[in-house]
């Protein structure tokens, strides 16, 4: 299933089931004050404080969290056009006669890179991608290893060109996990389930008027709802709505000048 759709319908759910559990928790806070007026809402206050503070905490540090790693990744990809960019002119280092076929590796590998996160959705196909591209980082390693050490490579080569590939190589992987570090499970498990014992005391607390504040409870429910849904969306920056693609302009902007 799209991962967009998917968010959508989790959201929702989570917009729906709050709007059902504030009328169900003022229908028991109406039940309750009928049977007991003035103990109804003894120790009330202190719950529900908790309860939202807990919620609030939460929506928070989890919102905090994914921006923190929406930057990250952001920064990642100019790391990797950086790390490219350099090892790609230290080439100028190595023998004439191998500079062509070396800068022609380095352009199906940086293709190889931008084809990997175009197709994230796809993940055997991105698997795939990533095998090719660390073939290519192979190849591209061996033949700097090989073309340094020739005697009509500049003295330095090795010591300027190596360093350079084996950081260009190294961002892969960092890349790679960066994809993969999300919170755990649980969190937003508990996300949900704090949003909705909150509804059930919120309707709970409403149960003092003699008609429902519609403004009131559609309001808190799409509040939390849309918190929730840009959380979601934020942390999946290659799948949703909220994407890094912007930033891959910078590795289509160095495979341009490659050309």
């Amino acid at each position: 299933m799209n991962y967009t759709l998917f968010s959508l319908l989790f959201v929702i759910g989570l917009f729906s089931g709050m709007l059902i559990l504030l009328e169900v928790g003022r229908r028991i806070g109406v039940q309750r004050i009928a049977r007991d007026p003035d103990g109804a809402r003894v120790g009330a206050g202190a719950v529900e404080g908790a309860v939202f503070g807990l919620l609030g905490l939460l929506v928070a540090f989890t919102f905090s969290g994914a921006v923190m790693r929406f930057d990250a990744r952001r920064q990642l990809i100019i790391e990797e056009a950086n790390s490219i960019g350099t090892a790609y002119l230290r080439v100028d280092l190595l023998p004439a006669s191998v500079q062509p076929a070396a800068r022609d590796l380095f352009r199906k590998y940086l293709d190889s890179r931008l084809t990997t996160y175009r197709h994230w959705q796809d993940v055997a196909g991105a698997r795939e991608e990533l095998g090719r591209s660390t073939k290519l980082q192979g190849e591209i390693w061996r033949q700097a290893v090989t073309a340094s050490r020739s005697p009509d490579a500049h003295p330095d080569a090795a010591k300027l060109l190596l360093p350079a590939l084996n950081e260009m190589i190294d961002i892969t992987t960092t890349r790679t996990m960066a994809t993969q570090v999300h919170p755990p499970q649980i969190i937003f498990v508990m996300l949900f389930g704090l949003a909705l014992a909150s509804s059930l005391l919120a309707g709970y607390g409403m149960a003092g008027g003699k008609k429902r504040s519609w403004v009131h409870m559609f309001g808190f429910a799409l509040a939390t709802a849309a918190a929730v849904y840009v959380i979601l969306d934020i942390e999946y920056p290659r799948l949703g709505l909220i994407r890094v693609d912007a930033f891959d302009r910078v590795l289509v902007e160095l495979l341009e000048s490659m050309k």
